[in-house]
């Protein structure tokens, strides 16, 4: 299948501008091409390419409303890494594994204070059109984790930290919810204070396993356990 992202409205589907110079001057497309577009929001349209000159559209056969989402949904908190390629590739994996929601989290030890959200979003989708997503993931700006508390449920949430000496549960103990919700600290992990805060948000603590991992690693891990009751 060659997905394309684009806008669907009113029985007609909008191939997005980069993606058309992607279809004619990258990929050099012809006339009468199949092709599908999604616009994200769980919608499908299908049909033949028209090229005009250096604009792309499609020709509508079908259109298919309101295809199912992952469940459960995922959000992954995450904080940025120093070296941004660590936090790119984990968008991607992540994003091919069906999470819902990916925030970029300001903590006491982020030293990446710009963060290029909008590169973030463009890989999303990119990733989404590989692995035929549907529904594409939100990605929000970087947030400070004070702020990132006033709007979730202590009830589906949990950090990962690797303070040994702080009380954890297993991963295998986290009764599968309908949401869920994950912050993943950065190069260094959470604080003792911001632990210390979290809990009192009635934020629970999860250990990942016996191995110390790189915050893009933990992000990916949380994002495959969750892959993994999908299927």
């Amino acid at each position: 299948m060659k997905l394309f992202f684009g806008e669907i409205n009113n029985g007609k589907a909008i191939i997005n501008d980069e993606e058309q110079q992607h279809i004619v001057k990258v990929l050099r497309m012809k006339n009468g091409e199949e092709i599908h577009v999604t616009d994200g929001k769980g919608n499908l349209a299908s049909g033949k390419l028209l090229i005009e000159g250096k604009k792309a559209n499609i020709d509508v056969d079908e259109i298919k409303f309101d295809f199912p989402d992952f469940n459960p949904k995922l959000h992954i908190a995450i904080a940025p890494t120093k070296n941004i390629d660590r936090i790119e590739f984990f968008v991607e994996k992540a994003v091919e594994m069906g999470i819902s929601e990916i925030t970029i989290l300001q903590t006491e030890k982020t030293e990446r204070k710009n963060i290029n959200i909008d590169k973030l979003r463009k890989q999303a989708i990119a990733a989404s059109k590989q692995s035929l997503r549907f529904h594409f993931p939100v990605i929000n700006d970087l947030t400070k984790i004070q702020d990132f508390l006033k709007n979730i449920n202590p009830e589906s949430t949990f950090m990962a930290h690797c303070h040994e000496n702080l009380e954890r549960v297993d991963l295998k103990e986290i009764p599968k919810p309908e949401n869920i919700t994950f912050l993943i600290g950065p190069e260094g992990d959470f604080s003792e204070k911001e632990i210390s805060f979290l809990a009192e948000n009635n934020v629970k603590a999860v250990s990942l396993g016996n191995q110390r991992l790189r915050t893009e690693t933990a992000g990916i891990f949380v994002a495959a356990w969750n892959y993994n009751m999908m299927i």
